[in-house]
């Protein structure tokens, strides 16, 4: 069966969120909340990596009175054994973080990238069930550049990031309680320039939250520049357009440059900043500190301990400064990825849906309107039906709207006005999984996966045996061909079936559709780009395909149209003729214009 996914075959435009997502922007802390809920289901491992961190601050806490005790009761008093004893306790405590910190390490990897996993099967499912009204306005590389570089910060964001800032604050909290316990005054001077540092660090990720999500929209344009042009490098050669492409991809590229160096610069002047305040801190601490040993108001150990504490205080500020801007990317990233997730399809099953049982099946269109969009409607009061076994014959100039009448069969879009039933039930009222499942599909433009010719014959109907396979593929006149080929069914057809050509793609196509024995089919029959041995294998193909089933057919052949058992002639998305080819031809100016222009060759 065709790919349900690629039918449509138009251009993919920028997504406009205002028509298809229903999210309204959150808040930054909200996004990011949200991000964290996805640790839930991986508690044990948050769990594993907080106990660890409170476990290494304590001895952190620790270390420098244990440093302090050395030298004021081990060196100054030249007491070998205490000064051997500290030691083999220093020794100690330093293999027991250095074990504590392995276990860390592994666990918010394993937290954050499960994080990651969850995100990009949830942005994968998402995506999958859309409707074609979102796909016909999203970029494909704006949403790699969400399942990929997005979710990357959110990785990074429920892992490092969140670690190093919760570290930071405890650090911070239990450092200052240890200095100004030791000494109150020189314990509230190191405080004194805290709440500068936090500010700035606060000051800069406001700042640097909107240059982020430009750099992040610029990624996504970049992204969706370079996919395009690999998939249409065909069509680039074949126009001599390298330069021009070159060209297109230089500026898009240079905005995406000029952006992050915009950013490196802010970040190049807010860290020295940083640095500089905090610095200060430590002379000052070291000058007043030092003078109170001088008077022996503290001794040489404290003022040890002291600096250590300060050193333990500054770079926890230091990784604010570094974490802060990165977590305004990520709430970015968060926005972006939670607008697909929170897009509602327009086309989706009703609550309890049940599956679609065919008896003979019948296709009726009643009255039935539908534009795309907020376009001007592209069809207007259809109705006709479908008999069991019939085969219908859509005919029409180019933007009649013959494509958008078998769009409407399988739901890739819902009617504005009217409805659309199977044997006398509205299709709306099924699941939509059983109503495709019984819809077969074979277009002009076949589209194939870079897979085994088995796994794309097979692709709607996985577990189909090799017999059932090979079965489709006689049927559809592609055995033959297959067998010619290298590794016969397991010879790999390259991305998008290229290293076929396009009579074998589509008899693939048909094979494909066989293989699910579907009860309605779809087939655009045009073979115009086909040599007519080709074209000859595809209508016999065609023929036996169409047996026994409900088929419409958008004709472009004489055979096809003669064979129908009712011809529909579209104009302006209305049907303006109906009935056999030789009713037609007497009844019909339009459809004797297309006779003779489009079908008498």
């Amino acid at each position: 069966m065709c790919s349900f996914s690629k039918f449509c075959g138009k251009k993919l435009i920028a997504m406009n969120p205002t028509e298809e997502t229903q999210s309204q922007h959150s808040s930054q802390t909200t996004i990011i909340m949200r991000c964290f809920s996805y640790l839930r289901p991986h508690w044990k491992f948050v769990a594993g990596v907080y106990s660890s961190m409170l476990l290494i601050d304590l001895i952190a806490m620790v270390n420098p009175q244990l440093i302090r005790w050395t030298i004021d009761q081990g060196i100054a008093k030249g007491d070998n054994s205490l000064l051997a004893m500290a030691v083999g306790a220093l020794l100690v405590l330093v293999t027991i973080k250095g074990v504590l910190t392995y276990f860390e390490g592994i666990w918010t990897e394993t937290a954050s990238q499960s994080v990651a996993f969850d995100l990009r099967n949830a942005l994968q499912r998402k995506i999958t069930e859309l409707s074609f009204s979102f796909h016909d306005k999203a970029e494909a590389g704006d949403l790699l550049s969400r399942a990929i570089q997005d979710v990357e910060r959110i990785r990074f964001l429920t892992g490092r990031a969140i670690f190093r800032i919760i570290e930071s604050v405890v650090l911070m909290t239990l450092t200052a309680g240890m200095m100004i316990w030791m000494n109150p005054r020189l314990g509230l001077l190191a405080m004194v320039s805290m709440p500068l540092l936090i500010f700035r660090s606060i000051t800069f990720g406001r700042v640097y939250r909107p240059l982020s999500l430009q750099i992040q929209k610029q990624l996504s344009v970049l992204t969706t520049r370079v996919e395009q042009n690999l998939r249409g490098m065909r069509v680039v050669k074949t126009f001599a357009q390298e330069e021009s492409e070159i060209q297109r991809f230089n500026v898009q590229n240079q905005q995406w440059y000029d952006l992050s160096a915009q950013s490196a610069r802010m970040q190049a002047n807010n860290m020295p900043l940083l640095n500089l305040i905090a610095n200060v801190s430590s002379v000052i601490i070291l000058l007043y500190g030092g003078t109170l040993v001088i008077n022996q108001q503290l001794t040489l150990g404290e003022l040890v301990a002291f600096t250590t504490y300060v050193a333990q205080i500054v770079t926890p500020v230091r990784y604010l400064g570094m974490v802060l801007p990165m977590i305004t990317v990520a709430g970015v990233a968060g926005e972006r990825i939670f607008e697909i997730l929170d897009t509602a399809p327009l086309v989706r099953d009703e609550p309890g849906a049940p599956d679609l049982t065919l008896e003979g099946g019948e296709v009726a269109f009643e009255k039935v309107s539908f534009a795309y969009g907020k376009q001007a409607g592209v069809l207007k009061d259809i109705s006709f039906v479908a008999q069991p076994n019939q085969v219908i014959a859509l005919l029409g100039t180019t933007g009649s709207g013959k494509t958008s009448v078998v769009n409407l069969i399988p739901r890739f879009y819902d009617p504005t006005a009217g409805r659309i039933t199977i044997d006398g039930t509205d299709i709306r009222a099924v699941s939509l999984n059983s109503l495709r499942g019984q819809i077969g599909m074979v277009l002009q433009e076949t589209t194939l996966f870079a897979a085994s010719i088995r796994e794309n014959i097979s692709f709607g109907k996985p577990d189909a045996t090799q017999a059932e396979i090979e079965s489709a593929a006689r049927d559809a006149q592609a055995h033959e061909f297959i067998m010619q080929m290298p590794d016969g069914y397991d010879t790999k057809v390259g991305e998008r079936g290229r290293t076929l050509s396009g009579g074998q793609k589509q008899r693939l196509a048909i094979a494909r559709a066989l293989l699910t024995d579907p009860r309605i089919l779809i087939l655009d029959d045009a073979t115009s780009s086909v040599d007519s041995e080709t074209e000859h294998l595809i209508q016999v193909a065609l023929e036996r395909v169409m047996r026994g089933r409900t088929t419409f057919v958008i004709a472009h052949r004489l055979s096809t149209v003669h064979a129908a058992d009712l011809i529909l002639v579209l104009d302006k998305g209305r049907i303006v003729a109906r009935g056999r080819h030789e009713e037609l031809l007497k009844s019909s100016p339009l459809y004797g214009s297309i006779y003779q222009q489009q079908l008498k060759k």
